[in-house]
This record gives C-alpha cells, sequence and structure tokens, in this order.
C-alpha cells in the first residue's frame, strides 16, 4: 500500500477483533465471522465492505509467493535517483515485473525495491534493467538469505484488545 491511499480511520476493539479472525480463517464468510465474534452479519459485512473501499485490507496478491512462480531469490535494491527524476524513475520500475515493491526512503538511497528473480543470471538482468533507467545513479543490492519475520499485523491487534480490556473471543454487542 502506498501513503498516497485512502486508509479506513482508526480500528476500534470490535475490528481488532474481526481482523484476527480473518487472519485466522482468511476464506470464512461474512457469516461466520460474525458467528464466531457473537456480531450481527451486517456489522460484519458493512466493516469489510468500509476496509475495502478504503484500502485498508492489502490485496490477495499479497498473499502469492513468487517463490511458487518460479523466482525462488530476492533481493533488496537500494537506489540513488536524480531528484529531478523520481517519479519517472518509480513508474519505470513499476513497469519491470521481477519489481515487486518499491518504498521511498530517508537517509542516503531514495528508494528500496525487492525484487525477485529465477537465479543469480536473471538477478544481474534484473539489476541492469534498473541501472539502465534514465535517473538512477547507482545502486547497491542486498541478496535476502531468509525471511525471518515476514510482514504482519497480528502482534499490533491483540496489543490493541489488550490495551482496552476486552477479551480477545469474548463477544461484543453491536
Amino acid at each position: 500500500m502506498s501513503s498516497r491511499e485512502p486508509v479506513a480511520g482508526p480500528v476500534d476493539v470490535t475490528d481488532a477483533r474481526l481482523l484476527l479472525e480473518l487472519v485466522a480463517n482468511p476464506r470464512a464468510t461474512g457469516v461466520e465471522l460474525a458467528a464466531r465474534l457473537g456480531l450481527s452479519r451486517n456489522t460484519v459485512q458493512a466493516r469489510l465492505a468500509r476496509w475495502e473501499a478504503n484500502g485498508m485490507l492489502a490485496s490477495v496478491e499479497r498473499r502469492v509467493e513468487p517463490r511458487a512462480l518460479g523466482y525462488p531469490l530476492a533481493a533488496f535494491v537500494a537506489v540513488v535517483v536524480d531528484q529531478h527524476r523520481l517519479d519517472s524513475v518509480v513508474a519505470a520500475l513499476a513497469e519491470i515485473p521481477e519489481v515487486t515493491e518499491v518504498c521511498g526512503t530517508t537517509g542516503p538511497t531514495d528508494l528500496i525495491a525487492r525484487v525477485v528473480a529465477q537465479d543469480a543470471d536473471d538477478l544481474y538482468r534484473v539489476a541492469g534493467s534498473i541501472l539502465e533507467i534514465r535517473g538512477v545513479e547507482r545502486t547497491n543490492m542486498s541478496l535476502i538469505m531468509r525471511s525471518l519475520v515476514g510482514p504482519r499485523t497480528t502482534p499490533l491487534l491483540d496489543r490493541l484488545i489488550q490495551q482496552s480490556g476486552t477479551p480477545r473471543s469474548a463477544p461484543e454487542q453491536d
């Protein structure tokens, strides 16, 4: 998700409980989620619809592992950019299929791109494609050896529930 996309406002305890249940059971229907949490089906459907509309929930695309598509190598590429060409560099990076994510950063680099590749030769080709983009001044690559802690929000949702004093599994009134 980019910082330009709208995101639903603050998450309340009911949202957190519903999100945790959705994380645990991503294929559950609205009716199943409502029954498990003691909520009305309308409450569940309304919240899910609001989250979808506001971009709060990431796309299913994020769940697809590049390894399963034949891209077992992954790397972070730190990119230093001519500031006058930042937007065009980002647009060009988005055109490279192996670039799976680009983040603007502070510090000695301007962008961090996550890239995937089929093998070392393919990674070399992808790195060359990035360096050929007009406005890219230099890059520095770090191969991802293993993901040790994946993208997650469950600990944040758990903390929100704990801070409210509401048990995670207790049904709430609508």
